[in-house]
């Protein structure tokens, strides 16, 4: 009995040597930081002389400061945006990606690749993207000189399909209005048959269109207008953070596709229900705990953007970009100025309470 108490013992001490390191770390960045944050929440401290105790002036002086309000509203505004558009883009990806075909593993890997890849690095090459004469206005002028082409063929896209797949049921045949041979066959015809408008001259080939030239980050203008708006820089901010995070959140979407019973999808075939209806009454509740991870990893990082906007830094005025995060390190390290670590201290402790509170309200919506 001694030596399996001894033996259990001595696995419990090696257990906990094993943590000491992470427990350490924990205690001293994290425990020891939060606490000493609080308490500089309450003082007056510059980094240069010691701190004066100031009780709620801190507290009091945030939500009577314009610059921390616009970064609380471009806080929210950015986690409600972002946020349910990853997730949802995510778990499209996720469906698409986990069918067996050939060559798929190319295209997870393809898809993951913005997630792997430096967030400076992806930054820096949409800076460069988001240029008055970059590619996205580029593009955007393309579409206006030739996308009358493309909606044309969409529309005929459509027609020859539902065309084909009535034809195909007349003869008795079980055609799906998503069947991918009459698909392909339709993409043909209606490419041929815009061809054809146009050497027709019933569609013109180019229409006249100015280039495009929206000013995406040094503007402080909003979009759309109106109460309900948000500067056109953040937006941009925004449609770069999707992109980057939606694979991430694909993979714990794969990985849950992975574990739902492929019985399930069997017997609701069986019993006639369609592709879209399988997503919404199987896939869609097997993976609520993976989507309630996702909703959750999803607004604490939302919450706490900072990279983003400060690498994109004076690119953009500092009003359309701010979020609380940046607002904390703003204050810390104010550029030419004096260290406000007390107010800072006060927007890091405000803005864990509105992650405490946004990550408690999105349980009880979600009930999990």
């Amino acid at each position: 009995m001694r030596i399996r108490r001894t033996q259990r013992a001595a696995e419990g001490v090696a257990g906990y040597l094993f943590l000491l390191p992470f427990l350490l770390w924990l205690l001293i960045f994290f425990a020891y930081a939060f606490v000493r944050s609080v308490y500089f929440s309450f003082t007056d401290y510059n980094l240069f002389q010691p701190p004066v105790w100031t009780g709620l002036a801190n507290y009091l002086a945030l939500f009577r400061e314009p610059l921390f309000l616009t970064a609380l509203r471009n806080s929210l505004a950015f986690a409600l945006v972002v946020t349910p558009a990853q997730t949802l883009l995510a778990f499209l990806l996720a469906l698409v990606l986990n069918q067996k075909l050939r060559g798929i593993l190319a295209f997870r890997s393809a898809y993951y690749m913005p997630s792997v890849t430096s967030s400076i690095v992806i930054t820096l090459i949409f800076i460069w993207l988001y240029q008055r004469q970059g590619a996205i206005n580029y593009l955007l002028t393309l579409g206006r000189a030739y996308g009358h082409l493309v909606l044309a063929g969409l529309a005929l896209l459509v027609l020859f399909q539902l065309a084909q797949v009535l034809l195909e049921r007349r003869r008795g045949l079980p055609a799906g209005w998503t069947d991918p041979v009459l698909g392909l066959s339709s993409l043909f015809l209606a490419v041929g048959a815009v061809a054809a408008l146009v050497a027709a001259g019933v569609l013109p080939l180019a229409r006249p269109a100015d280039p495009v030239s929206i000013i995406w980050l040094n503007t402080t203008d909003r979009f759309p207008q109106g109460p309900i708006s948000a500067p056109i820089p953040l937006i941009a901010i925004m449609l770069m953070n999707i992109w980057t995070t939606a694979p991430t959140f694909m993979l714990l979407y794969l990985a849950g596709l992975q574990d739902v019973p492929r019985e399930l999808y069997e017997a609701a075939a069986v019993d006639g229900a369609k592709p879209w209806q399988q997503v919404v009454h199987i896939t869609w509740p097997q993976l609520r705990p993976v989507t309630f991870l996702v909703l959750t990893l999803g607004l604490i990082g939302t919450l706490q953007m900072f990279d983003q906007v400060a690498i994109i830094g004076d690119q953009a005025p500092l009003q359309s970009t701010i979020t609380l995060a940046y607002y904390v390190y703003h204050n810390a390290f104010p550029p030419g100025a004096i260290p406000r670590l007390g107010m800072a201290s006060a927007a890091a402790v405000v803005l864990a309470v509105l992650t405490l509170c946004v990550v408690w309200l999105q349980r009880r919506v979600l009930r999990y």
